[in-house]
């Protein structure tokens, strides 16, 4: 496991008070002479294109800005920070994560067990009209699967468009919004006609930052998009702090009607009796985290858990040997994670939304109050196994 240190990008995340960007921002100009960018005027930019004309970018729907900043710069935000005005926090950028790994087990029936298990095999319900934004690697827009499907894309990573080249994220939107009927193998996608919202936050390297997972929610948010996927995250030790930006941003998309769902992460090693606790940003109070389960409905053996007061499993998905979308000639391809997770409940989540009105934290009830409860820990599961309506 990496340190906060190893895992730190060397750039700052400031958190800004509620409607205050416009001041915000012209007060961090003046304790720091830092100009920043502000994302409105420059709509879809990677954070490291806007980085390149300024010493920081605004994001301003979401109230953060991300700096590039000396000890004293540092000094004089954090000093800042603890006093009334528009600063409100300063803490480190983190490098983040695609979570899953592969597996090779045959898949048979006309259905993924996973959407056997959610009932999404049985549900009326399509997600048609709900926008369900994945942030991952990218999708694979050549894929048979996806054409002639309502896909909007935006890359938050320098350099690189949204084609995907590592395959993480053309899997996970595979699962939450794939085709229920395939001609090659069993049915796989839950919201088999939503609007796909592919954010490329993740390089094909699998890794990004904070600094463009933030970029893709602001993107996500100003799309209206009722949902956000992130099969995504960074480490974390026991009874370190929760990202107060990241929950401050998770409070603002739920203002706006947008909930985001997050990987908890796979560090445990639960048959050597180590259970990790839910890594970052899932473990924000106002992200919803995910576990994983295998076929059997038992906790997976990588799946973070609740072990403090920090970070909590809010929902559980099946994630082991989940069979879905690849790039290239391979077509398809069996992840495990709680990444191959997370994407079973974003999908529900839009069949939720496209038949109920709720958004936001009720569309958070109601996916806790329809769930399969477990004869399984509440630390590991939360409210148990989704369920499609």
């Amino acid at each position: 496991m990496t340190t906060p240190e190893e895992n730190s990008t060397g750039r700052y995340l400031v958190l800004l008070e509620d409607n205050s960007t416009i001041i915000g921002t012209r007060e961090l100009s003046r304790l720091t002479g830092i100009r920043c960018a502000n994302t409105a005027d420059a709509a879809g930019a990677a954070p490291g294109e806007l980085f390149r004309s300024a010493g920081g970018i605004v994001l301003h729907d979401l109230g953060v800005a991300l700096i590039s900043a000396d000890d004293d710069q540092y000094n004089s935000l954090r000093q800042a920070a603890g006093e009334t005005g528009p600063i409100a926090g300063i803490e480190a950028e983190r490098r983040v994560f695609a979570i899953g790994g592969p597996s090779a087990s045959a898949e048979d029936g006309e259905f993924t067990w996973g959407l056997q298990e959610t009932r999404a095999d049985r549900s009326q319900a399509t997600g048609k009209d709900v926008r369900v934004a994945v942030l991952d690697t990218g999708l694979d827009l050549k894929h048979p699967d996806f054409a002639g499907r309502d896909i909007v894309t935006g890359s938050f990573v320098e350099g690189q468009d949204v084609q995907d080249g590592h395959g993480h994220g053309t899997h996970v939107i595979g699962t939450s919004c794939g085709p229920r009927t395939s001609a090659e193998g069993p049915g796989y996608g839950i919201a088999s006609e939503a609007s796909i919202y592919a954010g490329k936050v993740l390089g094909d390297d699998g890794s990004g930052t904070d600094g463009g997972i933030l970029s893709g929610i602001q993107w996500a948010i100003s799309n209206g998009c009722a949902v956000v996927s992130m099969s995504l995250g960074a480490a974390t030790e026991p009874g370190a702090p929760y990202s107060d930006a990241f929950e401050k941003v998770a409070q603002r998309a739920m203002e706006r009607g947008t909930l985001i769902i997050a990987a908890a992460g796979n560090e445990s090693q639960r048959s050597a009796g180590t259970i990790a606790p839910v890594g970052h940003p899932a473990n924000c109070p106002s992200i919803m985290a995910i576990g994983a389960l295998d076929s059997q409905l038992q906790i997976a053996d990588f799946s973070s858990g609740t072990v403090d007061q920090i970070g909590q499993v809010d929902l559980a998905g099946p994630g082991v040997d989940v069979y879905s979308s690849w790039p290239g000639a391979e077509r398809y391809r069996k992840l495990s994670g709680t990444s191959m997770a997370t994407p079973h409940v974003a999908g529900v989540a839009a069949l939720y939304a496209q038949q109920y009105p709720e958004r936001a934290w009720g569309l958070w009830a109601r996916l806790s109050q329809a769930a399969r409860r477990l004869p399984l820990a509440a630390t590991d599961v939360g409210a148990g196994l989704v369920q499609a309506p």
